[in-house]
């Protein structure tokens, strides 16, 4: 049975790693539902925020094809109430509506929502939640002159995790690196490459 899933993979940020990973979903004819990248809380490390509705295993399957790609360290998948998760949305409403009615202004602070800009032929209100409140929103705006409507990318943390962060640094006390070693030649070069 098919359900959402949220995968997060942590990469390096080069350039066509997207479009790889884009690729891995395309062969597969799967649907990418939202896609958000951004920085993460490891410096050079970008954190990559992907949302499908497809069965466990495939899902499961798809995290190990994405962790193969060579910039990536670390993917997670996990279904919504393993993840704490929002969006942000915008919506432009002509001013004179919102001035005139009160109603709507009662409406918009019951939904959070914000001016974040106010001009005098429109206003534009920003709200963050699930999608289910935000298109919840859009339904209430559209008698008063909704004029525009877009809704940002899926950001989620993980509920269980202590973060991509602490992996890292676990696994460095695991293996550390050591030193890198200098170009040296022995003393019987002969010797170094006997078997």
């Amino acid at each position: 049975m098919k359900n959402e899933f949220t995968i997060t993979v942590y990469a390096e940020n080069h350039v066509g790693l997207l479009n790889r990973i884009a690729i891995i979903f395309s062969r597969r004819k799967i649907n990418l539902e939202s896609l958000n990248t951004s920085p993460s809380e490891v410096p050079g490390i970008h954190r990559l925020t992907i949302v499908i509705n497809e069965t466990e295993d495939v899902v499961r399957k798809l995290a190990r094809h994405i962790e193969k790609q060579v910039d990536v360290l670390k993917a997670f998948y996990n279904t919504a109430d393993e993840i704490v998760w929002q969006e942000m949305a915008l919506y432009k409403v002509p001013t004179d509506e919102i001035t005139e009615k009160v109603k709507v202004e009662r409406l918009l602070r019951e939904f959070g929502a914000r001016a974040v800009v106010i001009r005098r032929d429109y206003t534009v209100f920003e709200a963050t939640g699930h999608r289910e409140e935000t298109d919840r929103l859009v339904q209430v705006l559209e008698p008063y002159g909704l004029i525009e409507f877009v809704r940002s990318a899926r950001v989620a943390i993980i509920k269980a995790s202590d973060g991509f962060h602490s992996l890292l640094k676990e696994f460095e006390q695991r293996d550390p690196g050591g030193e890198a070693a200098e170009h040296e030649i022995p003393d019987n070069p002969e010797a170094a490459f006997a078997v």
